[in-house]
Order: C-alpha cells, then sequence, then structure tokens
C-alpha cells in the first residue's frame, strides 16, 4: 500500500510539472530578401540597384530554405528550450494578431524586402521595438508565458583574391528573441556561418544574379543549421528562470 502511495505521489508530481511547462508563442518567423553588401567595403553603394533586382526577381525563391529553418526550428531546436512553443494555429488564426499593426510596419514596396513564412506578419522587434514587444506579450499572455520573434538575413563578405579578382561569400545570419508576460526581454542572440558555395566579382563588382547568389544563400543557412541545435541549448540554458 505503501508503495502504491509512493507511485501515485511520483506519478502526480511528474503530471504536475509537464501541465506547468511554460509556453512561449512564436510571433514573427521571416527571411530579409535584401542581401546586405557592406562587409564589402565602401564605394559599394552602386549595387542597391542589383539588390533591389534580386529581391523582386521570382527566380531569386527562398522560399524552400526559409521552410527548411522553419521545420529544423520548430521540430528539433525547440526541443532545447525550457519551454514549449505555442501550437502555430493559436498565433496564424487569433484575429486581433491577423489585425494588429505594428510599430515599424510594412507596406506596399518595402514589404518585398520580407519573406514571411506562412501567416506570420512582420513585426519589428529590438532597438526601439518596445511597443510591439509589448503589444505581442499582452496579446497572447493568456495562452503564453513569453513571445518569440525569429528572422534570418544573407551578407556579401570579400572572400579570397586581390583587387578586382575576388571570390565573394555569403553570411546567413539568425535572430532569435524571447520577451516575457511584460514584454521585457529575456534573452536575444544572433548566430551566423559563411557558406561553402563561392561567387565570383568581375572587374571587382559581384555578380548579382539569382542562379550565383541563390545557391550561396542555400549554402550559408545550411552551415548555419549545422550545429544550431547545440549553440541554443547553451544560450537558453538558464532563460526558464526568467520566463
Amino acid at each position: 500500500m505503501k508503495k502504491l502511495t509512493t507511485i501515485c505521489l511520483l506519478v502526480l508530481t511528474f503530471s504536475t510539472a509537464i501541465a506547468q511547462k511554460k509556453k512561449v508563442a512564436v510571433v514573427t518567423f521571416y527571411a530579409n530578401k535584401m542581401v546586405e553588401f557592406n562587409e564589402l567595403g565602401a564605394g559599394f553603394d552602386f549595387l542597391l540597384q542589383d539588390i533591389l533586382q534580386l529581391r523582386d526577381d521570382p527566380n531569386f525563391n527562398l522560399t524552400p530554405i526559409l521552410n527548411t529553418y522553419h521545420d529544423n526550428f520548430f521540430n528539433d531546436y525547440s526541443k532545447e528550450f525550457p519551454f514549449e512553443l505555442l501550437p502555430e494555429s493559436e498565433v496564424l488564426s487569433n484575429t486581433e494578431y491577423q489585425n494588429f499593426t505594428p510599430k515599424f510596419d510594412v507596406k506596399n514596396y518595402d514589404a518585398a524586402n520580407y519573406l514571411m513564412h506562412s501567416n506570420y506578419k512582420y513585426i519589428y522587434e529590438g532597438f526601439m521595438g518596445q511597443a510591439n514587444e509589448v503589444a505581442m506579450a499582452k496579446m497572447f499572455a493568456d495562452k503564453a508565458d513569453g513571445v518569440m520573434f525569429v528572422y534570418v538575413n544573407f551578407a556579401f563578405e570579400k572572400g579570397f583574391g586581390i583587387g578586382s579578382t575576388m571570390t565573394i561569400k555569403m553570411r546567413a545570419t539568425t535572430r532569435v528573441a524571447l520577451y516575457n508576460k511584460s514584454g521585457e526581454k529575456v534573452f536575444a542572440f544572433y548566430e551566423n556561418e559563411r557558406s561553402k558555395k563561392t561567387g565570383v566579382m568581375v572587374g571587382g563588382v559581384p555578380v548579382v544574379k539569382p542562379e550565383k547568389i541563390l545557391p550561396m544563400c542555400e549554402s550559408a543557412l545550411e552551415e548555419l543549421m549545422g550545429d544550431l541545435r547545440k549553440r541554443i541549448a547553451k544560450i537558453v540554458k538558464k532563460s526558464e528562470v526568467k520566463l
């Protein structure tokens, strides 16, 4: 009888621990289609027009790699968090969320800069983004203990060579930021990796064509995802205490 009571208490304790596991709502998930070129150095402002044309080219399709990153994030990397992610359907089907107009909202031409996953909204987070962070935290306070913002962007980096004869690399960077119910930051971090695949400069000018740039973006994100789960595990180890 005593043994049975002990077992029941253990089951009850375990069940309570599961029931009390905190939840977090991911409120934005996107890729920035405007490939950055600041790392190439001064004198490359003329590339902006090429980058805009690349952004609008249907052949520069980042959807498959964004989908892969999203699926890995929710199905694999999320296992390292000391909390559960709220089912996406509870976020994306929320009428208040879909009708929300964030601070620094993007519309029309500028909206093309961002490739959203599924029906997520572009919601700015970070420097001067407190209004959005607090609004999202309050919006899901009845369902989640915090809200998370996730995005990935891409940037050119110089490779090997001298002068006008040089290779270029692509760097993929992801930012993951978590805020508690009050909209206070729990953690925010960047992780990045360079592509194995390279591009070239012709006469000192990068070749900005979808067939050249897309494989580099794919390679960079693949490298980033390679050990991202381990990196996340180290970074968020103490986050549950702050949530």
